[in-house]
């Protein structure tokens, strides 16, 4: 059930009280993941809503030391939507993170440096309002099991779909199933996936979330997407954070599981998260000029240059997991390099050929995933590209492009003239670590959280995984 967009907490109350029988907060941590407490509806707990919920910062990845660990809750009454998974009425709400004491902001709560990016913006001059159009790829499977113990690990995707899973399964079937690669916008029977992303999309459609389309994408092992419409940076953020939330649950009811790992099959595409961006002015995209290469306007390009440059730094941000290297390899439509061009699937920056008039013109960025915090991707995107337009950085003078040509074509010595994407994420921190400035313009991103991101990363990503025996190591070592 949709609900109308609540703007003050006088409305949020007035709907909650009477109608339903629980609220839910929810917020994110630093990492990128969602937590909830659930408020039970009375007297009690309406004031109780009203005045913010306290919470254990020291608990929540990323955010407060133990001695300092007391934090609130805020709601956003213009977030709040229907909670479909509950089976009493509930009205669930996304929530800011703020100090006990002063009420003041939270520095480290992703969806303040989300706002704060926006504030920027608004304050930048060249534009006032940047819009998002995110693309949600991943993987509907049957089943899933993993176990990592000292003595062993592994893990198993049951993809439904596959030719190759089918038939080492030796299970018989109506279908003769996909093959490898073979995915892209396939029609019934092929598609088994249609019924379950029809409510997906309904559920994110009576959630507040606007979307373009969905279709089955090039995997066989159950890839799909589902396109969202343009917003603005903080909403669309919370839209991704919902959107998964529902996809997720909606699987679970339709006895599927939905997986969002960059690169959770191997030989198969992985799954992306594209962005599409449009900075505005008094409400008038600014990214169009006529005679400019693909009619992009300077500030566009200047933009894209801001983007290209930090873009080594920036995947600390939008690509944050292990496994987002896995993705970014030769082969498989997923960037290598960061250039830009015109329809160029296999460029960090492609500039839609559909997307021609003044009004839609934008930029699509496509290295990032679904591993991000998109409240903190979102903001390092937008700060980039205004660090480019501020030191008028121009792509072409800087060696990213325009590249019209297949790159899979270009001799070894044209590929070292392009800067290349960080090989795993070890690198892309160890970027983001001697380039991050751009992200403290305007106290944006706080330095201190920056400094933790890394920390955390190295210690839980990459250490975590290098101390690993691979399975693979294994099949490759075990009769040296």
């Amino acid at each position: 059930m949709a609900i109308d967009k609540l703007e003050t907490m006088d409305d949020f109350i007035s709907h909650l009280n009477g109608t339903f029988r629980s609220c839910d907060f929810k917020y994110c941590d630093l990492i990128g993941r969602w937590h909830h407490v659930t408020v039970p509806i009375s007297d009690k707990g309406i004031e109780l809503v009203r005045a913010g919920v306290g919470f254990d910062g020291s608990s929540v990845p990323g955010f407060t030391r133990l001695e300092r660990g007391d934090l609130l809750l805020r709601p956003d009454p213009s977030s709040a939507f229907v909670d479909p998974f509950f089976e009493e009425p509930t009205l669930s709400v996304i929530c800011d993170s703020i100090l006990c004491d002063t009420r003041a902001s939270f520095e480290r709560d992703p969806r303040n440096i989300a706002r704060k990016a926006e504030e920027y913006l608004t304050g930048f001059g060249v534009a006032d309002e940047s819009t998002w159009l995110p693309e949600l790829e991943f993987n509907l499977v049957s089943g899933i099991s993993f176990y990592d113990e000292c003595y062993g690990s592994g893990y198993t995707l049951r993809a439904m779909e596959s030719r190759r899973v089918m038939s080492s399964l030796g299970e018989e079937s109506v279908d003769i199933g996909l093959g490898p690669k073979s995915g892209y916008h396939v029609s019934p029977p092929l598609d088994q996936l249609m019924d379950v992303r029809m409510r997906m999309v309904r559920a994110m459609e009576d959630a507040g979330i606007r979307v373009k389309y969905h279709h089955h994408e090039v995997g066989a092992d159950g890839q799909v997407e589902i396109e969202c419409f343009h917003d603005q940076l903080l909403r669309t953020a919370d839209h991704i954070m919902l959107g998964k939330y529902l996809i997720r649950n909606i699987a679970r009811e339709s006895d599927c599981v939905a997986v969002f790992l960059p690169k959770p099959f191997f030989g198969e595409a992985g799954n992306g998260m594209h962005f599409h961006q449009i900075l505005k002015k008094s409400g008038k995209a600014i990214f169009y000029k006529e005679g400019n290469y693909a009619n992009l306007s300077d500030e566009a390009l200047y933009y894209i240059g801001g983007i290209l440059r930090h873009g080594r730094s920036l995947l600390a941000f939008t690509n944050p997991s292990t496994n987002s290297y896995r993705r970014l390899v030769p082969g498989y439509e997923a960037p290598t390099n960061l250039f830009f061009s015109s329809g160029n699937r296999s460029a960090a920056i492609r500039i839609p050929l559909y997307a021609d008039t003044p009004e839609t013109k934008c930029i699509e960025f496509r290295p990032g995933d679904a591993t991000a915090n998109p409240y903190l991707a979102l903001a390092a995107m937008l700060m980039a590209g205004l660090d480019g337009i501020k030191n008028k950085i121009e792509p072409g003078k800087e060696g990213f492009g325009p590249i019209d040509r297949d790159i899979t074509k270009m001799s070894a010595e044209e590929l070292s003239k392009i800067v290349p994407v960080p090989k795993n994420l070890e690198e892309a921190l160890e970027a983001l670590k001697e380039d991050h400035d751009y992200l403290l313009e305007g106290g944006v991103f706080p330095a201190d959280a920056i400094d933790t991101w890394i920390d955390l990363k190295r210690e839980n990503d990459v250490k975590a995984i290098g101390r690993r025996t691979h399975p693979y190591e294994v099949a490759l070592y075990f009769d040296l």
